[in-house]
């Protein structure tokens, strides 16, 4: 996800976000209504030892979540982008961040003598 899918689509996510948090928790709760079980906990199983109802309850909450972000997500990116905005110049982009923003730089690349 954090390659190939967002080399793929495009899409600015520079902490990769989505790809390790959102992919990983979608796939998470899905696994987890297929392989829960007794043995570990005594009032749900999941998909394997019959019980598709958990694996739905699963699904619901997944979409639950995606719908919370999507949607919370969008309000602070209108909200940040109306009061601040959401991009640097591509002159800072270009200096770098930590220069042209905090006036100093996050990391020293030459080699001391």
């Amino acid at each position: 996800m954090v390659a190939k899918v967002k080399a793929r689509f495009g899409y600015d996510d520079s902490l990769d976000a989505f790809g390790v948090h959102g992919a990983g928790g979608t796939l998470g709760a899905l696994l987890t209504g297929i392989f829960a079980s007794n043995a570990i906990n005594p009032i749900g199983s999941g998909l394997l030892e019959g019980n598709s109802k958990q694996f739905w309850n699963q699904v619901i909450g997944v979409g639950i979540s995606w719908t919370i972000a999507i949607v919370g997500t969008l309000i602070i990116l209108f909200l940040v982008d109306k009061t601040i905005g959401l991009r640097v110049s591509e002159d800072h982009e270009i200096q770098g961040l930590d220069l042209s923003q905090h006036g100093e730089e996050g990391y020293y690349w030459e080699v001391p003598a």
